[in-house]
């Protein structure tokens, strides 16, 4: 399982949140969408939420607040939340598409355990400094930048069973157990 996010700020404020639909209303005007109340709803859910959640998770999220949001408008949605930068995407080792939110976020940077798939979140002032330096460098004013490092957790390491890449050796044995 995904670690949670870690955050500044634990949880948003009713006016945080007010302001981050805001954004997502002149982003929807500017591309001539509606404003519609299952798209705020999909936003506060995901505002809420510290996970770094797939569209099946924030998808069950919504269902609970209103069951006739489909999985098309929450998929929908989320595209819309990562284009006026109120999310942006993660990939994992899993392969699936994961999104954080990025609402009054600083800059943060993921280790994701090729094994098992975890990750934990870690702030660099180093890597932002260069992200500004490389963007001079190339006439660049930069926005903002994504990093990841892969490699084993601890208790990945610890379990000599697994290789590098998340797979399983194979020590001879068939699936039962039994030698070849």
């Amino acid at each position: 399982m995904l670690q949670k996010r870690i955050d500044d700020q634990p949880t948003l404020s009713r006016q945080m949140v007010r302001e981050a639909e805001g954004i997502l209303h002149t982003h929807l005007k500017r591309v001539g969408l509606k404003q519609t109340g299952q798209r705020d709803t999909i936003l506060r859910t995901f505002l809420e939420t510290r996970d770094h959640l797939s569209t099946d998770e924030l998808h069950r999220l919504v269902q609970k607040k209103d069951a006739r949001i489909g999985y098309t408008t929450v998929y929908r949605t989320l595209k819309l939340l990562a284009e006026c930068g109120l999310a942006s995407e993660v990939a994992f080792h899993d392969g699936i598409a994961r999104y954080e939110h990025q609402y009054n976020r600083r800059s943060h940077h993921h280790m994701v355990c090729t094994g098992c798939g975890s990750s934990v979140e870690f702030f660099s002032q180093e890597v932002s400094m260069l992200e500004q330096e490389i963007g001079r460098a190339h006439q660049y004013l930069t926005t903002r930048h994504t990093f990841q490092i892969y490699g084993l957790c601890q208790d990945c390491r610890s379990d000599g069973s697994r290789k590098e890449d998340g797979h399983e050796e194979d020590n001879g044995r068939k699936d039962d157990g039994r030698r070849r």
